[in-house]
């Protein structure tokens, strides 16, 4: 969403901008697509994946058209600061990288399918950039919720970099980190669900052509 000159780096923590204590805006009840509440407590038995592929206007929507899919929402995950405004990350001074949060049914869709949603996506090989979107904000990120879902993450991006190295890409550079310590923060309502309520706005996802092998996370995990 914004083309920036300058090389992008993370910030160290004691460099990134320090926040504030509450948000400054209030998230929207519910999902304009799914209709669900997009903040917890979610009903028992869903569980929760959050995503990092670029620009979040097109990645929610990847997500909030997959089926066994209850509610998605976008906001700032993996940085330093809190509550940050979308500006703030756009600064390149918060460490957070825009990513999706998917509340999922997993006796309708595994958690594995998600992955390749996720790496088909985007092309997970290009460091702090999405095509034209370059910052710190658009890369690539799987923060996990589980043991088991680090170790399909994990798995799935093994896999996926030997088919890719095959299409001749380079070395992926997504980081695979858990979801604790790391609070995803909602961002502000105008992003959420943005190409529901802009159906012809701005989306920078686009992946590589090249298809992720399903399961191999569960048959090696």
């Amino acid at each position: 969403m914004f083309l920036n000159s300058r090389t992008p780096v993370l910030p160290k923590p004691e460099e990134a901008l320090k926040g504030r204590p509450e948000p400054e805006f209030t998230v929207p009840d519910r999902h304009t697509v799914l209709g669900n509440p997009l903040l917890g407590p979610y009903p028992e038995g869903l569980e929760v994946a959050d995503f990092g592929l670029g620009c979040f206007w097109g990645a929610e929507r990847k997500f909030w058209q997959t089926e066994g899919v209850w509610t998605t929402l976008v906001g700032y995950q993996g940085g330093y600061t809190r509550n940050p405004a979308y500006e703030e990350v756009c600064s390149g001074l918060t460490g957070h990288t825009e990513a999706v949060r998917v509340v999922y049914d997993p006796k309708v869709v595994s958690y594995a399918t998600l992955l390749k949603l996720f790496w088909e996506s985007h092309n997970p090989t290009q460091g702090f950039r999405q095509g034209n979107d370059v910052g710190t904000q658009y890369r690539s990120a799987i923060y996990t919720h589980t043991p088991a879902q680090a170790t399909e993450a994990t798995a799935s991006r093994e896999a996926y970099q030997q088919v890719l190295k095959g299409s001749g890409y380079g070395t992926i550079t997504t980081e695979i980190l858990p979801a604790e310590g790391r609070t995803f923060y909602p961002a502000e309502p105008y992003h959420q669900q943005y190409l529901d309520k802009n159906p012809g706005g701005y989306c920078g996802i686009g992946g590589t052509g090249v298809s992720c092998p399903i399961g191999v996370a569960r048959a090696e995990g």
